[in-house]
């Protein structure tokens, strides 16, 4: 079914004329509901604003006469014979979502009020009408990428344009009520990785930075309405509050500062180092990985930058630590806080953000829900049983739904993996302990060799950057560590378990390996092997919650390696089962048929014919589908901007309506040699009509258009007779 006719967009000049064009605009009748885009255009960085009404002539007439959303220059009516209230408050909000994720809108809305709700047709109807909406602004130019690419970025991810769950808006109460509570000096919010403290902490900031006249109090919920009479109450307490983002590990801070730079009323300059507290004192300081603040231990070419910075704010520094600074230099601070990702000597330690918790001055709150992993509260318990070796002896292999937790014997097939997950999925990395020196590292005086990393006859490299190591160039060819990761988000991480920990059968506990321990900065001056065996945990424990689709595991130790095969599928064993798509398979439910057509995303393919047999492949949870779906294998470069070779994509039937602007999957078919099958090629359609003697319009050329990153690739042109001789047989919908 085509979603492409359930909606219209209508574009219009943003000014006192567009009221006269909705005299006549059929949406603007009968209060229908109506989903409206306005814009700036022709600058380099545009300001946007996102809404829903029934009455789009009053609503319209009064942005014009707003002080900043009058300068906004054209506005895109999104409108339907089948949108509802529900359907047009859920279309709106996905539009707010992925425009602050797309990059090229710093946009006017506040960020109260965003709901996931679920309503009729929803998932069958609207998610469908509202991706055909994306794939129309993307055609036009109004929006730079896919939704696929926005769900795997950053700036998506710690978007501050987010549906709250309950954890985090109870959370945002407590945090509220404790900022206007004079008792109150720190609040500690604790959550394990994937409790989404960041998004709550990024949520918070630009809730603070936006104006009260921006909320739209007429779609808040009951919470919406408490959290607004809030904010309210703040700031009349304190009209513009000065505040600070503090986020100790370098990497993860320039992420979120570029998140800031693309959100109205916040900008870089918000996000700091702990250093960077001694130029200025704050209002409200919020603490992101705040395990992560350090003392004066362990801290490398950082001591010197530490010690000013304990002059200058008046501490001995030998006995401060960077937790002292936040609290001198704040008048209240919200600390978001794992103890069990602290993986250095140089963290503060825990004992002080015990004594902070316990004071009378400190409201504390914990995350419960698990928002990173699909694996859930199940995969969290499981991975915390099998690091601490509590796992109850007699306990079957665990088996995850819509997770792949997989353990490999064989490394180059685990690399291979996540090689295969990065070219189908994006965000595939292999990570590792530190059981191996940094030998390549840049600067070094003598570099004896280009690879730190060597088991058996695979060699390997550390990462080559530190900053944004994910989103590198060669990441996908390197190991990352523990720093480069941690804060961030994996579709799947594929793990390395070095020769630093292993496993004692005789007493059935793990254990580390000092010896071969190499992270220097790491183990110094600890003496307490239990305290360096936590931080050793900690570090497997945080990099296995980085994988939101799946995690492989490969063990150097043997003994590990067995007391791990006992309670987690190994890959390539009959018994193993694919835990992405483990459910039952119900044809045009949760599968859809396979066709063996080996679509050539190059030039058309050798002839072939449709399988006979039908093999069924499965479709993830919230995809719409029906009895025109269908999958197939596409191969080739020519496509690797929207589809990478090798990928099976979800292709809908085609049934008729206009196919200029979309990705299609085409057969040239010898009319004279059918029986040798067809030639299938996927490709952008796009056609030229002209008016026939009849008086009836025909094409005149059609112009089959690669998306690739290799210019090799060249249109395909198909004029005259070889125009009787193309059928469209699917619309491209998504790489499944």
């Amino acid at each position: 079914m085509s979603f492409t006719t359930e909606f219209s967009i209508c574009p219009h000049r943003f000014n006192a004329e567009v009221i006269d064009f909705l005299g006549d605009y059929p949406f603007a009748e009968n209060r229908w509901p109506v989903v409206y885009l306005l814009k700036e255009t022709g600058k380099k960085k545009l300001s946007a604003y996102v809404g829903e009404t029934v009455d789009i002539i009053t609503r319209l007439t009064t942005h014009l006469s707003h002080p900043d959303k009058c300068k906004l220059h054209e506005v895109l009516l999104i409108s339907g014979n089948k949108f509802n209230k529900s359907a047009t408050l859920d279309i709106e909000a996905n539009c707010i979502k992925y425009l602050s994720g797309d990059g090229g809108y710093k946009l006017l809305n506040a960020n109260l009020g965003l709901r996931d709700h679920d309503y009729y047709q929803k998932e069958e109807l609207y998610s469908n009408i509202f991706r055909s909406i994306w794939e129309k602004l993307l055609r036009e130019k109004v929006v730079k990428h896919t939704l696929r690419q926005i769900d795997n970025s950053d700036l998506f991810k710690y978007s501050p344009y987010k549906s709250l769950s309950e954890d985090q808006t109870k959370s945002l109460i407590l945090i509220l009520k404790s900022l206007l509570d004079d008792n109150y000096k720190s609040i500690v919010i604790e959550g394990g990785a994937g409790s989404g403290k960041t998004v709550l902490a990024v949520f918070l900031f630009k809730l603070l930075h936006t104006p009260t006249d921006d909320f739209n109090f007429g779609a808040f919920g009951p919470e919406d309405m408490v959290v607004a009479d809030l904010v309210l109450q703040l700031k009349s307490k304190l009209p513009n509050p000065k505040m600070a983002l503090v986020i100790a590990v370098d990497s993860f801070r320039s992420t979120v500062q570029k998140i800031f730079r693309n959100v109205e009323g916040l900008n870089a300059a918000m996000v700091v180092g702990p250093a960077g507290l001694r130029k200025n004192t704050y209002d409200i300081v919020l603490v992101d990985e705040a395990h992560r603040l350090r003392q004066r231990k362990n801290l490398g070419s950082y001591f010197g930058v530490f010690d000013i910075t304990s002059e200058a704010l008046g501490f001995d520094k030998e006995k401060n630590h960077e937790l002292d600074w936040v609290l001198k230099q704040s008048a209240k601070n919200i600390l978001f806080y794992d103890e069990f990702q602290s993986v250095r000597p140089s963290d503060v330690p825990q004992k002080a953000f015990d004594s902070l918790k316990n004071s009378v001055t400190t409201k504390t709150e914990y995350l419960y829900s698990q928002f990173r992993v699909k694996g859930g509260a199940k995969y969290v318990k499981f991975i915390t049983c099998l690091l601490n070796g509590d796992v109850p002896r007699n306990t079957e292999k665990i088996k995850i739904k819509n997770y792949e937790f997989l353990l490999f014997h064989d490394l180059q097939q685990m690399i291979d993996q996540i090689r295969e997950k990065e070219r189908t999925e994006q965000l595939a990395r292999t990570l590792a302990g530190f059981a191996w020196p940094w030998v390549s590292k840049k600067g070094k005086k003598k570099v004896k060799r280009d690879f730190d990393i060597e088991i058996g006859t695979i060699k390997l490299k550390w990462n080559s950057v530190n900053k944004d190591w994910i989103n590198s160039p060669d990441a996908i060819r390197e190991v990352g560590c523990i720093h480069t990761v941690q804060g961030y988000d994996l579709n799947y991480a594929g793990i390395i378990l070095g020769n630093e920990i292993g496993y004692d059968r005789e007493r059935g506990e793990i254990i580390i390996r000092r010896e071969n321990y190499f992270d220097k900065n790491g183990k110094n001056g600890v003496k307490n092997t239990a305290q360096l065996k936590s931080f050793i945990i900690n570090i497997y424990k945080t990099m296995m919650l980085r994988g939101i689709k799946g995690t492989y595991l490969y063990v150097c130790d043997e003994a590990l390696r067995e007391y791990f095969s006992k309670y987690i599928p190994v890959f390539g064993e009959s018994d193993t089962i694919d835990t992405a798509k483990e459910s039952v398979l119900k044809p045009y439910v949760n599968c859809v048929p396979l066709y063996d057509l080996s679509a050539a995303a190059g030039s058309f393919s050798e002839q072939q014919r449709v399988s006979a047999e039908t093999i069924w492949y499965p479709v993830e949870d919230g995809i719409a589908i029906s009895k025109d779906h269908f999958a197939c294998k596409v191969v080739g470069e020519s496509m690797n901007k929207e589809i990478p070779n090798g990928a099976i994509c979800l292709f809908r039937k085609y049934s008729g309506g206009t196919r200029n602007g979309e990705i299609v999957l085409v057969a040239l078919t010898d009319r004279q040699d059918v029986d040798f099958g067809s030639s299938y090629t996927v490709k952008k359609y796009f056609s030229k009509k002209k008016q026939g003697d009849d008086g009836y319009w025909e094409h005149e050329q059609i112009i089959l258009k690669p998306l690739s990153t290799n210019p090799f690739y060249k249109n395909i042109l198909l004029e005259g007779n070889e125009l009787t001789l193309l059928e469209v047989i699917g619309i491209f919908e998504k790489v499944l």
